[in-house]
């Protein structure tokens, strides 16, 4: 049975955000929290330690003290984690003997090798249950944000390293495009009226728009290069299906899509990149003669779209990986398409993800703000 727009709204606002309005300024939200549980509890210290991504190592993000513990010796072995036990059970809290001048509890976010996550309360009285739930809810909290901030540092460098590849491609490929269209330019001019001259010329004119293409393809990304009009994405949907159509007709595959016009701010350009990689991708993977179809709807302040095919579906095992720069499972596949479809999403403040279908195939489903 296949999942309404409405049911697959809500699969996807349960998982970590695929986007990210800004940088998830995860240091200021575990102070904040922080400060605000030591203020509710008799503690002598709260503090949250977690993997700094974006220096690789793990420090104490943030901490506060309402009491400086009695001695040196005492804050080093804490911070050397020596106390820590590999047995403790993620996102609950556990209470531990570490000192016997005052109660320890911690709550592990997970557990990474010999860099675990966690938030630790020292006490100098037991914790009544009202307090250690609100230690809980304070910790579960925590451990959402860093799913967000590890969820946005895993993007910023897949962004990076599509960059790299976008840049690297637009330098091998600028001056053999100018030279195929300087040299059809030459070629016309030297022949006569006719059809040779006709197919220099498109030639050519070919030449100059896969440069335009590919420099366009370069601001992708950058929100200060989008631009944004008011478009019907049904006729965008329309013109990939066109520039695909002797594929279609070739695999004998049909595309079915609503009728309803869908008119959204957008930039039209890039979107029609979107279309054109997902419905690219069904299509590779689609057999002969089967049904690739779409639909969309707008449902609260989204538009949601999603694309279906009769395909073998994504591995399990790939399910994580098939919007990473250079990962493919497609014969000759470049593994760009749907890491720039990603990309473009993400820079429309949307989302885009893919699931395996119960009855068989794929399904990649996006939103967009309305």
């Amino acid at each position: 049975m296949q999942k309404s727009l409405a049911q697959m709204y809500a699969d996807s606002s349960a998982r970590p955000s695929s986007y990210l309005l800004g940088y998830p300024d995860i240091r200021s939200m575990c102070q904040l929290q922080v400060e605000q549980l030591a203020t509710q509890l008799p503690s002598i210290t709260v503090w949250s330690v977690y993997n700094d991504l974006d220096r690789g190592k793990s420090r104490i993000g943030a901490g506060y003290r309402q009491e400086q513990l009695s001695s040196y010796t005492e804050i080093s072995y804490l911070e050397s984690e020596l106390w820590w036990i590999d047995s403790l059970p993620s996102l609950q809290l556990s209470e531990l003997t570490i000192a016997s001048s005052y109660n320890a509890y911690v709550f592990p976010f997970c557990q990474q090798g010999s860099h675990p996550e966690y938030l630790l309360v020292l006490s100098y009285q037991p914790l009544l249950p009202s307090q250690q739930q609100c230690v809980e809810q304070s910790a579960q909290l925590l451990s959402h944000y860093l799913v967000i901030y590890k969820e946005y540092s895993r993007q910023k460098a897949e962004i990076q390293l599509l960059e790299q590849a976008l840049q690297r491609s637009e330098h091998q490929t600028r001056n053999p495009l100018a030279l195929i269209a300087l040299y059809a330019e030459n070629l016309r001019l030297c022949l006569h009226t006719g059809a040779e001259q006709e197919q220099a010329k498109v030639i050519h004119e070919t030449a100059q728009k896969l440069s335009s293409d590919l420099k366009s393809l370069l601001y992708c990304g950058q929100q200060a290069k989008l631009q944004f009009t008011s478009c019907d994405l049904r006729l965008v949907l329309a013109e990939s299906i066109q520039d695909l159509q002797p594929w279609l007709e070739q695999k004998q595959l049909r595309v079915l899509y609503p009728n309803a016009p869908i008119t959204l701010a957008v930039d039209r350009w890039q979107l029609k990149q979107v279309f054109d990689n997902l419905l690219s991708n069904a299509v590779s993977f689609s057999p002969e003669g089967e049904t690739i179809s779409w639909q969309w709807q707008i449902f609260r302040n989204e538009a949601i779209f999603q694309v279906r095919d009769r395909g073998p579906g994504v591995p399990p095992e790939a399910l994580e990986q098939v919007f990473a720069p250079f990962y493919t499972q497609r014969p000759g596949g470049t593994g760009l398409g749907l890491a720039i479809a990603k990309k473009i999403i993400l820079d429309h403040r949307g989302s885009l993800w893919v699931d395996n279908l119960p009855e068989g195939g794929a399904q990649f489903s996006f939103t967009l703000p309305c």
